[in-house]
């Protein structure tokens, strides 16, 4: 759980958190300076590592999981502004072990003069980067030695590395200036390593927390058994992935102007105010060992809301995103495939003309028969294409404004079809459902059988060709619509749970079926109930083996976990931006919408780590498993945000007041359907973090 992406990246985290590890004491700042871990982003030239900024994040990142001493963070940045500026004196100086500091306090310049007093991480400090602005707007940066302000330690908050109050009283003519450096450019850098330290911080209480629970025994067994107890790591893991993702942003984008002041407000408000919950849910996961001073989790927190104090609260990150966002910018998320997509650009970018230059109505047979509409599926009916292929064509079909139709619930039911079905399935069903010729629901859940799904009892009986299925399906998407659908059935009444459950194919026509819509809260009827009295499926309809279809059912199943995750999180986000640039709105308000704003750009994150990991060749890791429970709390949230907004409206049958309300109560099914939250947190809890079952 980090922000390394890369093997080199992973590789370098591990090399120095192995580093800080062996050591038979705290590694001292000589030490910390052999490594170079503050000087990697500074060029060669300058005697630095000549690495970037997400290399120096990935080090510091590590650091901070080990609360190695010192002015880390300071001295980095102040490194990478002195490199940025070309001043070498007191660069040279850090590369030699010299500690620095930054101000993010941008001072008085008034008369000559560079006045005012601040705060920055560290103690023996050498060197203080400062900014300072004249009453006209005119800024300047500029570094000093300690003996020209006054300096006063503080062991303070954060006992790994104190703070110094820094008082400025010096003449301009006397600094040495620091040409091109802004207060936009130190604050981005600023962000992107201290959220890497956050990373680093939430990373350690959500290792150790997890190690505690599985050992930990009360009431006769390990704490971690407990709902209560996996629910809180759950959670801890949401806040680290969600942590780990912004501060990767902030670093990859802190070179740049406008993305990067995005990613920067962004990572701002997930991280500092994410790592301080990661580190009170640890305290309390331990319990009363977390309380004492002994134990290092204090020291984590205390670093967590040193963070924060430092740069400021996510209340005032999450108002100056709104403001962004409200003038009209966006993060603009572009994944770096590094030249690996060079051999398949061409031939992507032609299929794509070619659909494009058709008819509307002939662009969907055409998108199949390419295998552009599902082009992770195998050959005929996709491309067997890779993470790499999968992007380029993604981009290849967004440039040239095509959009793949919807197939809905064909793309949980056809992947088991694929894996386990018979030729004759595939052909029947496979590239006709592309073609959106048969539609499909999905007969899995019943009024006694919702997360628990193995407890359901529809059951099928053999007879002469085929079988005969009874039972009541519930909260079934499509069924009046449908022309086919999957049914999990019990065939084999004397084994429990999963066991003795067949998975079929079921023709909605079908003498026998009885459909009843469900009016949902928002007034609409899009679920059904749907009644099987004997009705006959052939042995043809029968998938995989009698008794195994509950190994099928998890393929369905992980398939509508990947689709539901990847849902587009911009409609009542761009609401709320709407209404609060058509208001005057409060502080508070904007910072609401900052904070969703945030919120569904991380999610956007977790989803582009998660292929930059599959491109990897690592899998998607927890960010997939994440996504789809923090992207359930955004929709939510964001909707119930945008009602907020309306104020008294919201009482009002307006058409756009009537669309929001629907919207806000649509989105509470999220945390029930595709297994509720509370199910999946169970599950992430059990399956990617180890807890007892």
């Amino acid at each position: 759980m980090s922000i390394a992406i890369t093997d080199d990246h992973r590789e370098l985290f591990a090399a120095l958190k192995g580093w800080a590890q062996s050591s038979d004491q705290r590694p001292s700042w000589a030490d910390v300076t052999a490594q170079g871990v503050v000087t990697i982003a500074v060029p060669e030239s300058l005697g630095g590592g000549g690495g970037n900024a997400l290399d120096l994040a990935v080090a510091v990142e590590a650091c901070a999981h080990e609360l190695v001493p010192g002015p880390v963070l300071g001295t980095a940045l102040a490194a990478t502004v002195l490199a940025s500026a070309g001043e070498t004196s007191p660069l040279k100086a850090v590369v030699d072990g010299a500690r620095a500091g930054v101000s993010l306090t941008v001072l008085r310049l008034a008369d000559g003069r560079i006045t005012g007093e601040t705060v920055v991480p560290g103690t023996e400090l050498d060197w203080i980067v400062v900014g300072g602005r004249s009453d006209s707007g005119e800024e300047g940066w500029f570094v000093l030695a300690a003996e020209q302000t006054g300096v006063r330690p503080h062991e303070g908050l954060d006992l790994s590395r104190g703070a110094s109050r820094v008082s400025v009283d010096v003449e301009v003519a006397d600094l040495t200036a620091l040409p091109g450096v802004t207060a936009a450019s130190v604050r981005r850098m600023a962000v992107a390593l201290a959220t890497a330290e956050a990373s680093g911080v939430a990373a350690w209480c959500l290792a150790t927390a997890v190690d505690y629970a599985k050992v930990r025994e009360q009431f006769g067994q390990p704490i971690g058994r407990f709902q209560a107890v996996k629910h809180l790591c759950a959670e801890m893991l949401e806040g680290v992935e969600a942590v780990s993702a912004v501060a990767w942003d902030a670093a990859t984008t802190a070179d740049a102007d406008g993305q990067g002041d995005l990613a920067a407000d962004v990572a701002a408000v997930i991280a500092l105010d994410g790592a301080v919950r990661v580190a009170q849910a640890c305290i309390q996961v331990l319990g009363g060992i977390g309380f004492t001073f002994e134990h290092a989790a204090h020291r984590y927190l205390r670093r967590a809301v040193a963070l924060r104090s430092w740069l400021g609260s996510g209340d005032e990150h999450a108002a100056r995103l709104a403001d962004r966002v409200v003038a009209g910018k966006r993060r603009e998320l572009v994944i770096d495939l590094d030249g690996a997509d060079a051999d398949l650009r061409d031939d992507v970018r032609s299929a794509v003309a070619a659909i494009a230059a058709l008819p509307d109505g002939q662009r969907r047979a055409a998108l199949v028969e390419s295998g552009l509409l599902a082009p992770h599926w195998p050959t005929p009916y996709g491309r067997s294409a890779g993470p790499v292929e999968q992007i380029v064509i993604d981009e290849e079909l967004a440039a040239a404004g095509i959009e793949r139709p919807d197939i809905k619930i064909a793309a949980w039911a056809l992947p088991t079809i694929l894996e386990h079905g018979t030729d004759a399935q595939r052909e029947r069903f496979v590239l006709s459902s592309l073609r959106g010729e048969v539609i499909w629901c999905q007969l899995f859940s019943e009024p006694g059988a919702g997360s628990d799904l193995a407890s359901l009892t529809t059951k099928a009986e053999r007879v002469e060709g085929g079988w005969r299925l009874t039972g009541q399906k519930v909260w079934t998407s499509l069924a009046a619509q449908a022309d086919w659908g999957v049914c999990l059935a019990r065939t084999n009444p004397v084994e429990k749970r999963h066991r003795g459950v067949s998975y079929f194919l079921i023709d909605m026509k079908s003498a026998g079926i009885d459909i009843r819509p469900l009016r949902e809260m928002t007034g609409d009827a899009l679920f059904n109930e749907v009644f099987l009295d004997g009705v006959f499926v052939p042995d043809e309809c029968l998938v995989g083996s009698v008794d195994d279809g509950w190994r099928l059912a998890r393929t369905t199943l992980a398939n509508e976990r990947v689709a539901m995750a990847s849902t587009k999180l911009d409609l009542s986000v761009e609401r709320a931006i709407e209404l609060v640039a058509q208001s005057d709105a409060s502080s508070t308000d904007l910072a609401r919408v900052g904070h969703a704003v945030a919120l569904s750009t991380a999610c956007s994150l977790l989803g582009a780590r998660s292929a930059l990991n599959s491109i990897a060749g690592q899998g998607p890791g927890a960010s997939s498993s994440v996504a789809k429970l923090l992207t359930v709390r955004n929709r939510q949230g964001a909707s119930e945000l945008v009602v907020d907004l309306l104020g008294d409206r919201a009482l009002l049958d307006d058409d756009d007041v009537r669309a929001d309300v629907h919207e806000m109560l649509l989105t509470r099914c999220l945390s029930i359907a595709g297994g509720t939250t509370q199910v999946l947190r169970n599950v992430a809890a059990e399956m990617l973090l180890g807890l007892p079952r």
